[in-house]
């Protein structure tokens, strides 16, 4: 069997968040110098946009995957060890297409969301000492990093004034984005349909008689996804009624969430209206 997560979501500040963004942590750097031509702003802009979300998306990859290879192996299943996806390389972990090629053409084309995946961890839940238990706890180790990591981002925070300002608000920008991804991943990760985390989770602690049925939905999981994030939103608007199931479950318990991390940041965020 393997791991449970592939998937990995990431939505534009401005779009998920709102007014929560700082105005110190504008996407695009703010002084260009004069004669740069319309196209040559939009590079810069993509270049810079690409250089804050490069180290924390791959960052948030790694860590999510290797944990998971990592708690596997210390509960008795050394398949990730053995195949070296317990690293913090993260090459060991990309997928060319999933994770490279599909977010960078959603950010050239300036797309509202970013969408892509990882190479999902191999685990044999069967060598496992305590399957049952055990599948838990690997599936949560996965969510509990990217919640770890919004943390350490949110009190890097409070070390930028020892930085130069240039360089302060380049690592301003990593940070917030390193905030905002992890966020995500951890909160869409724990949704209870699996192959998500969430859904291995709700898998091991259900009684058999319900976690047999959620357990064969797995195959299908990735097109009820699919179908969630976008397909039902277009029937939505083409009916009139509000079906953006994927903003209730996911977006808004983001922003929560980014407030309370945002303050423990030291950042002034206006309420979430």
């Amino acid at each position: 069997m393997m791991a449970s997560i592939s998937v990995r979501v990431g939505y534009s500040q401005h779009r998920l968040l709102g007014n929560a963004v700082p105005r110190c942590c504008a996407w695009t750097p703010r002084r260009l110098p004069p004669n740069v031509g319309l196209m040559g702003q939009e590079a810069i802009g993509f270049l810079y946009a690409a250089s804050v979300w490069v180290l924390p998306v791959l960052l948030a990859i790694t860590l999510h995957e290797a944990a998971h290879g990592y708690v596997a192996w210390r509960l008795g299943d050394d398949t990730a060890w053995r195949q070296g996806r317990v690293s913090f390389n993260p090459l060991r972990h990309v997928d060319p297409f999933g994770t490279v090629v599909l977010p960078g053409l959603l950010l050239l084309l300036s797309a509202p969301f970013l969408f892509g995946w990882a190479k999902p961890v191999p685990v044999a839940f069967h060598r496992l000492r305590r399957p049952r238990r055990d599948m838990v706890l690997v599936a949560a180790a996965g969510p509990c990093t990217n919640l770890l990591l919004a943390t350490c981002s949110a009190l890097l925070f409070h070390l930028l004034p020892f930085l130069p300002g240039a360089v302060a608000e380049w690592v301003a920008n990593n940070l917030l984005n390193a905030i905002l991804i992890n966020l995500v991943l951890t909160v869409f990760n724990l949704i209870p349909l699996p192959p998500l985390d969430g859904g291995r989770v709700a898998v091991g602690l259900l009684p058999s008689s319900l976690a047999r049925p959620l357990a064969r939905l797995e195959r299908y999981g990735f097109l009820i996804i699919i179908g969630v994030m976008i397909f039902l939103p277009m029937i939505g608007r083409r009916l009139g009624i509000d079906l953006a199931v994927f903003h209730w479950i996911v977006i808004v318990p983001v922003q929560w969430l980014f407030t309370l991390f945002a303050a423990l940041a030291g950042l002034d965020v206006p309420p979430q209206s």
